[in-house]
């Protein structure tokens, strides 16, 4: 089980990436802030990772594009790991490497468009829609940590979208909400247009079922999912494909356990370690 705690935190194979260069540079989310202590935190980043896809795919559109061009179907958890490597670039990379990064992604995005079911256009690369991703991200990561780690005050829950800011409008998003209030007055909005689908219950079941932990560790990879679940606001949690499907009686304080607990593991040389050195050297 460790050994899988410390991959969520390290790049996946051919995109290692040495957190601790150049000297001094600056990362996109400031060292003090919110986003540092919650993407520090690999359980919490896996339960708020879950629960912020569980959204996505609820919107028609993004799950058009995710599904059918995302790799959660081939490879899950090279999926997930992509993911988080690209979390821990926007929050503990150096500036330049960041922003190199994102702007590939947004090239790729470039190519990911169709319609949907239902005839609707999509393109990834669509503002309403990276909107939702980008405010469903920082949704989820902000409150698995406050719901599993440790409590978020209602100032630093609007800083954690104060401080997507700069991430968001490299990857185009020009409408992320700047408070938690404007993400709830964002979630309003979009709820008429979420739904159920298979699709959403498929990806459940992917991440309930997949080898990303060893088999003996499978009821704690199970238990994380329905933690994800658990967060998912309404009307999501609703959702026939999601109800009954959150934590049982007694599991919330199993995953704070393992969460807390994650934060005393020897974990090595993490992305958020190299990157304090890093800017340390610049008061050297």
């Amino acid at each position: 089980m460790l050994k899988t705690i410390r991959e969520l935190l390290q790049p996946p194979p051919g995109m290692a990436f040495d957190f601790s260069l150049p000297p001094g540079e600056p990362a996109l989310a400031p060292q003090d802030g919110v986003a540092w202590r919650v993407f520090a935190n690999p359980v919490s980043l896996f339960v708020g990772g879950v629960a912020a896809v569980l959204l996505e795919l609820a919107e028609p559109s993004v799950r058009s594009g995710v599904w059918s061009q995302g790799g959660f179907q081939r490879d899950p958890g090279m999926r997930l790991r992509r993911t988080g490597f690209a979390a821990m670039m926007t929050v503990y990379g150096p500036r330049s490497a960041a922003e190199k990064l994102i702007a590939q992604v947004v090239r790729m995005h470039g190519h990911v468009q169709g319609t949907t079911p239902d005839g609707i256009p999509y393109h990834a690369n669509d503002p309403r829609l990276l909107d939702w991703v980008q405010a469903t991200a920082v949704f989820g990561f902000s409150e698995a940590y406050h719901r599993y780690v440790r409590p978020l005050s209602a100032f630093d829950k609007d800083l954690a979208f104060v401080e997507s800011q700069a991430s968001a409008r490299l990857y185009g998003a020009t409408g992320l909400p700047r408070s938690w209030a404007a993400w709830e007055a964002l979630l309003a909005a979009t709820a008429p247009g979420l739904e159920g689908s298979g699709i959403l219950a498929d990806f459940l079941n992917t991440m309930s079922e997949a080898p990303l932990v060893p088999a003996p560790m499978r009821p704690l990879q199970r238990l994380l999912v329905r933690a994800a679940v658990e967060i998912s606001p309404e009307p999501v949690r609703s959702l026939p494909q999601l109800r009954g499907r959150g934590l049982r009686l007694g599991e919330a304080a199993a995953v704070r356990a393992l969460a807390r607990g994650a934060a005393l593991l020897p974990l090595g040389d993490t992305p958020p370690r190299q990157a304090a050195r890093r800017l340390a050297a610049a008061t050297k």
